[in-house]
């Protein structure tokens, strides 16, 4: 049986990790849960799975959690923490065997180090770590000798195409597929338009709002190629991106020899999540069956890289290298918070993201203080690119 510690259990990922732990309870047992706000979810989540310790955002939470578990007796014993420190102690439970970590942001990257220095292996769905110290997290698990498996649908494509193996000879290029988000064939002049609700309403994949968004603007796919960059050591010249609405093919790779090896499936994040779970092995979910029959064509297009820049600034980020992509992440993630509340419009997303590049000087990523610092240094440049926007 597999022991799971899972970070971001109320979310989109975490929700499915659990639907997944829940068909298969001979095969996993979950000790610990780290949410966020969603309380009554966890709940129902503690009552299902019974964790020996769960995380919430802040020590209000925690004290009201701890107060409602203990009038319900509490037959458990589960121990509430909370805040960073907390998503640390969720990650290091002594006898966790597999970290998930499903936290939206910069917040995964601490969890996730100390996982790894505790010689757990991790199923990663936060790409932001990857992106923000993509060369510090490789080499500390190579250094503890911890795997980490890729739970997004396209890094775990590029997994299963190279035989669950992290990269090696012989590989030509790394083909990522985007859907192009809900906007690609919208006239860029309306873009100024989109609202929130309409950039959360992505035509393929159900996902939390962040990454929607993030989808919308194309930048999920730039996080991912630096992600791909790091999880199978491939140069970035070797990454390639093309839009494929119909969101069948979930990656390729194309070997020396002009061999490309696809994966392909229903549009399902139980299906990656679940492979990552069980690897080597695979479980039936009883998700159906990709119909061939029905399929009545599959389209590829290269990404329109005028009409949604984020993409190529991202290539950018990672030929710079150092801390220039941690400052893309974070000026990232504030400029969606923004757009989320309403305080600046769709089209000033990468505006604010190229006028925190634009004002960081890269330094050499000599250890972990250096991406937080550098993330800290743009979350504060971004917020007040932001102010001087709503002004």
């Amino acid at each position: 049986m597999k022991r799971l510690a899972i970070l971001g259990s109320t979310g989109s990922i975490g929700a499915n990790t659990l639907e997944i732990v829940g068909r298969f309870r001979e095969e996993f047992e979950v000790l610990a849960l780290a949410a966020g706000q969603n309380l009554s979810v966890l709940r129902e989540q503690i009552t299902r799975f019974k964790p020996r310790l769960v995380s919430v955002l802040d020590r209000d939470r925690a004290h009201a959690l701890h107060e409602e578990l203990r009038g319900d007796g509490d037959p458990h014993h589960v121990e509430v923490v909370y805040g960073a420190e907390g998503l640390i102690r969720a990650a290091t439970v002594p006898e966790v065997d597999l970290v998930v970590s499903a936290v939206v942001g910069s917040v995964g990257l601490s969890p996730l180090l100390a996982a790894i220095d505790e010689g757990k292996d991790v199923a990663l769905a936060n790409k932001e770590s990857m992106v923000m110290a993509g060369e510090i997290i490789v080499k500390k698990a190579q250094q503890n000798s911890v795997a980490i498996l890729p739970i997004d649908s396209e890094h775990s494509a590029i997994f299963q195409a190279l035989g669950g193996k992290m990269g090696g000879d012989g590989i030509k290029r790394i083909i990522l597929t985007a859907s192009g988000g809900p906007f690609y064939t919208l006239p860029a002049e309306q873009l100024k338009k989109v609202t929130p609700q309409e950039a959360l309403a992505h035509p393929v994949w159900e996902m939390g709002p962040k990454i929607s968004v993030d989808s919308a603007t194309m930048m999920n796919k730039g996080l991912e190629v630096i992600e791909a960059h790091w999880f199978f050591q491939v140069p970035p010249e070797r990454i390639e991106v093309l839009i494929h609405p119909q969101g069948v093919v979930h990656s390729l790779v194309e070997y020396v020899d002009s061999s490309l090896i696809a994966q392909l499936g229903v549009p399902d994040m139980r299906i990656p999540i679940a492979y990552a779970l069980s690897y080597p092995k695979r479980l039936e979910t009883g998700i159906p069956s990709l119909n061939l029959v029905e399929l009545n064509h599959l389209t590829f297009a290269l990404p329109d890289h005028e009409k949604f820049p984020a993409l190529r600034m991202a290539y950018q980020a990672l030929e710079t290298g150092g801390t220039m992509p941690a400052v893309l992440n974070a000026a990232n993630e504030v400029a969606v918070e923004a757009f989320l509340k309403g305080l600046i419009g769709f089209d000033r997303i990468i505006e604010v993201v190229a006028a925190t590049m634009n004002g960081h000087t890269a330094k050499p990523l000599r250890g972990v203080e250096d991406a937080l610092e550098a993330d800290h240094w743009a979350k504060e440049k971004a917020r007040d690119f932001i102010q001087e926007v709503v002004r």
